[in-house]
C-alpha cells in the first residue's frame, strides 16, 4: 500500500495532493434510476422513512432537499458497485431499498463474498474518502454499530457519480426545501430521469490500511476550508483517491 499523503495545508485551507481522474465505467439503466428515485423520495418528501438531518459532530441541519440528494447519490453508488462486481461474476448482496424510520439503518452497505463493504460517494471531481471522527475510533471501527456487532467493515470503497444530484436540486431551487408539491415533484422527477447517470470507482482500501491513515493523523478539521472553498461541517478522517487501490485491483482482490 502506498504512503497516505497529507493534504497541503495553507492556514485554515487544505488542498488535494493525490488525485485520480474520473473515468466512468458505465451509465445506469432507467430502471435503476427509478428504484433509487423512489427510495430517495420515500425517505424525504413522501415521509415513508427518514434519515437524520446532521452529520456526527456536525453543525448543519439538513433540509429534505439536501437529504434527498445525499440519499439518491448514496443508494445509486451501491447499485453501481453491485453492477460493477456482479458483471464480473463476483457474488455480492443486493442494495437495500427499504425505507427505514429515524434511528434505524441497514447495518452494512453491501456484502461481497462475506466481506463487509462500506461505500462512500462523492461528486465526479471528488478525491477524498471522508469519515466523521465522531463515528470511527483508532481501530477503524464504526461506533454506531458496536451494539449490533457489525462495527468492523473489511473494505472501504470511494465511488463517484456524474452528474451531481445536489447540483440538479440547486438548479431547481429545491435543495433547501422541506416540502414539494406535486408540480415540483414532477419537475424533480423529470430532471432526475432525464439525466444520464455515470459511475466511477475513485479507489478502495482495507480496514487495516484505514487504520494506518488514522494513526498517521490524516484529519480534516471542522470549519476548515477544503480546496479553499468548501467549509467542513464536521471533523473527518481522510484518505486521498490517488493513494487508494483501483477498481481493477478490487476485482482481483475478490477473484482470488
Amino acid at each position: 500500500m502506498n504512503t497516505f499523503k497529507k493534504l497541503d495545508q495553507r492556514g485554515n485551507s487544505f488542498f488535494i495532493t493525490s488525485r485520480r481522474p474520473f473515468k466512468p465505467l458505465f451509465s445506469f439503466s432507467k430502471e435503476i434510476i427509478k428504484r433509487v428515485y423512489d427510495f430517495a423520495t420515500g425517505m424525504t418528501f413522501s415521509r415513508e422513512g427518514e434519515h437524520r438531518d446532521h452529520r456526527s459532530g456536525g453543525q448543519h441541519r439538513r433540509k429534505n432537499g439536501e437529504i434527498f440528494a445525499n440519499a439518491f447519490q448514496g443508494k445509486l453508488t451501491e447499485f453501481g458497485l453491485f453492477k460493477f462486481l456482479g458483471d464480473r461474476g463476483i457474488q455480492i448482496s443486493s442494495p437495500d431499498v427499504a425505507k427505514w424510520e429515524l434511528g434505524k439503518w441497514d447495518a452494512i452497505d453491501l456484502l461481497v463474498l462475506n466481506k463487509k463493504v462500506n461505500i462512500k460517494s462523492t461528486k465526479h471531481f471528488g478525491n477524498l474518502l471522508l469519515l466523521e471522527t465522531k463515528d470511527w475510533n483508532s481501530d477503524a471501527l464504526y461506533l454506531p454499530n458496536i451494539s449490533k456487532g457489525t462495527e468492523a467493515y473489511d473494505i472501504f470503497v470511494l465511488t463517484r457519480i456524474d452528474p451531481s444530484c445536489e447540483d440538479i436540486l440547486k438548479g431547481l431551487r429545491f435543495l433547501y426545501s422541506e416540502v414539494l408539491n406535486k408540480a415540483d415533484l414532477d419537475k424533480l422527477s423529470q430532471s432526475i430521469h432525464g439525466a444520464t447517470w455515470r459511475f466511477d470507482i475513485a479507489g478502495w482500501l482495507k480496514r487495516e490500511d484505514l487504520k494506518d491513515s488514522i494513526i498517521n493523523g490524516n484529519i480534516l478539521p471542522q470549519n476548515s476550508m477544503l480546496n479553499g472553498t468548501v467549509k467542513m461541517d464536521a471533523e473527518n478522517y481522510y484518505v486521498q483517491a490517488g493513494d487508494m487501490l483501483t477498481g481493477d485491483e478490487l476485482v482481483k482482490y475478490f477473484s482470488k
